[in-house]
Parts: C-alpha cells; sequence; structure tokens
C-alpha cells in the first residue's frame, strides 16, 4: 500500500528550501534571524528542516512574511 502525505506536513531540507525558494543558505539563515523566513525545526543534533507548509506561507507573499513566534 501506498503511503500518503499531507503536503503541508512534509518536511523539506536545507538543499530542498533553497531549489524552492531560490534563496542560498546564508540568505535563509539571514532570514529567520530578521523574522521574515519560517523558523526551521530540529530534526536531531545536527539536522534541521522546514514544514512544507510554512515554505508555501513564504512564497505566496515573501515580503509581507513575518515568522510566528515560537509556542
Amino acid at each position: 500500500m501506498q503511503q500518503q502525505h499531507l503536503p503541508a506536513l512534509t518536511i523539506l531540507r536545507l538543499k530542498q528550501v533553497g531549489i524552492e525558494t531560490g534563496l542560498s543558505r546564508s540568505s535563509i539563515y539571514r532570514g529567520i534571524q530578521a523574522g521574515t523566513f519560517p523558523n526551521s525545526i530540529p530534526l536531531g543534533p545536527r539536522a534541521v528542516g522546514w514544514r512544507r507548509g510554512d515554505i508555501d506561507a513564504w512564497l505566496a507573499n515573501p515580503a509581507g512574511y513575518r515568522a510566528q513566534a515560537a509556542v
């Protein structure tokens, strides 16, 4: 049986985020610090990822995106 993934819950790694957004690694992390790019989520001691839904929200309105405060 084929496993189905909900697109908004898919986790993207840095390389995928760069390809989808056209941003470099440094631009992504600079945007995170400025609060204008989605925060990464920890996947392990040395691994992070981004929720597809967060990246889609940024792509819909890059100039107006503001990261939500961590809960």
